[in-house]
């Protein structure tokens, strides 16, 4: 019989994947893999067929319907099949989507869960995300709304968290970061903008809600998180913009 298998990647590194994810990957017949899944991590599984439904901001992008299919498909075709899915499956992978479509079509699958970007941002930083005294909430949002979808009140949620993780956001840094001071948060609140978090071109920058346009300015085209929070205030980053971080350490 066969069996699905709903795998987070991690947020880069092959080595930051699970051992349970190593193994399924080692066995798997298939592996239906997202974008910016390494090819370190693909080479786990030379034996399987690889197949791309990968999702990218402004880029082509492979339906969210058509995935749902090529996964029942491959299951009526495999024993094995890895569904493999950046940082953890359960948290902005639309893997509730996958679920309903593996329970309609009465196939058994399970899920095994990924280190997120989130984590590996803040390892990148040094700094936690929570801080006794300082930080005790900590919220992951994302500002990205999809099509016919409502409208979002991630601003809300961010503002009021200690700590927020922004998914999916660093192409609209400034936009983002007016939006929470207008929504109650000060300019001078710390904010970290982490690329390509836990791989060798991992890069990240230091600087405030009011300097998130030059922070933007630096990104480059690897996938990007946004940490805004107290915690940073302190940060000690490997790579800066040093007049951002001298801005954010002297507001």
């Amino acid at each position: 019989m066969s069996r699905v298998y709903l795998v987070g990647a991690g947020p880069g590194a092959a080595d930051l994947l699970t051992v349970r994810a190593a193994r399924l990957l080692a066995a798997a017949d298939v592996v239906l893999h997202d974008a910016l899944v390494s090819e370190d991590v693909l080479a786990l599984a030379p034996q399987a067929v690889k197949i791309a439904v990968g999702k990218r901001a402004c880029r082509p992008s492979t339906a969210q319907r058509f995935i749902n299919k090529q996964i029942v498909d491959a299951a009526r075709k495999y024993e094995t099949v890895v569904r493999l899915k950046g940082g953890d499956p359960m948290l902005f992978g639309r893997a509730d989507e996958e679920i309903v479509a593996l329970e309609d079509a009465g196939i058994d699958f399970e899920i095994v869960p990924g280190i997120t970007a989130a984590f590996a941002a803040a390892s990148q930083l040094r700094t936690s995300l929570t801080r006794r005294g300082l930080s005790r909430s900590v919220a992951f949002v994302t500002p990205r709304v999809g099509v016919d979808e409502s409208e979002s009140q991630w601003s809300r949620v961010a503002a009021a968290a200690d700590t927020t993780v922004l998914y999916m956001a660093g192409r609209e840094i400034a936009a983002i970061a007016g939006e929470l001071i207008a929504k109650g948060r000060d300019a001078s609140t710390p904010l970290a903008a982490v690329e390509s978090a836990s791989l060798p071109e991992q890069r990240s920058w230091l600087g405030t809600l009011g300097t998130a346009a030059a922070v933007g300015a630096a990104i480059g085209d690897g996938p990007v998180l946004l940490i805004v929070g107290e915690v940073l205030r302190d940060c000690a980053v490997a790579e800066v913009v040093p007049e951002l971080i001298a801005a954010a350490r002297a507001a």
